[in-house]
């Protein structure tokens, strides 16, 4: 079992995206997209409403179409856990633009908050590693996510993975458009391109 994290999510989150720049944010189904719309709405998050196990193979696709643009995956541990053959994907693809990093409660949130496999020692950053990613790492205090947050501004050299550790709280949702049609439009015209 892993060490007990002290972190409220949503200051985490906060702390992450203060400084965000032009960065292109996608968030995985629930609490990551309440997370993420909690610090403000933006017209380059991309939420997810019902693709369970997709942002980071989103990012992927994402990453490899906006090649000049950094892109970061925000997802749970349950949805990574569901999506493990994705990251040995991004891990062949080699994107030097792609972040995941993964609110780790460890407790399936959206179902009942039963406990995770990552809180019975499954290490995802272990597994990115066997995958090839280029860095990955672990935080559990407000101060390792500042430094996170400038590490995921500067180049890299391949995808990379953190796990941000949190406690297993709901906090109140914080919704987006669950308009599937607006968000896409919204995030095209962002890209600079029309609507489809």
């Amino acid at each position: 079992m892993s060490m007990q994290a002290q972190l409220d999510r949503r200051a985490a989150v906060a702390v992450l995206l203060k400084n965000r720049k032009d960065t292109l944010v996608v968030s995985g189904l629930g609490s990551p997209t309440y997370d993420l719309h909690s610090v403000g709405d933006h017209d380059g998050n991309f939420y997810l409403w019902g693709a369970m196990g997709g942002a980071a193979l989103i990012g992927l696709g994402l990453a490899q179409a906006q090649p000049g643009k950094r892109v970061l995956a925000l997802t749970g541990d349950g949805e990574q856990l569901m999506g493990l053959g994705g990251l040995a994907t991004i891990g062949v693809a080699r994107p030097r633009n792609l972040d995941i990093v993964v609110i780790d409660n460890q407790h399936f949130g959206e179902t009942g908050m039963q406990a995770s496999h990552t809180g019975r020692g499954v290490d995802l950053t272990a597994i990115a590693v066997a995958c090839g990613f280029a860095a990955t790492g672990t935080v559990r205090t407000l101060e390792e996510v500042q430094r996170l947050a400038a590490q995921i501004a500067e180049l890299a050299e391949g995808p990379r993975l953190f796990v941000i550790k949190v406690l297993a709280e709901n906090p109140p949702r914080s919704l987006p458009s669950r308009d599937a049609v607006f968000i896409k439009n919204r995030f095209r015209a962002h890209l600079g391109f029309a609507a489809a």
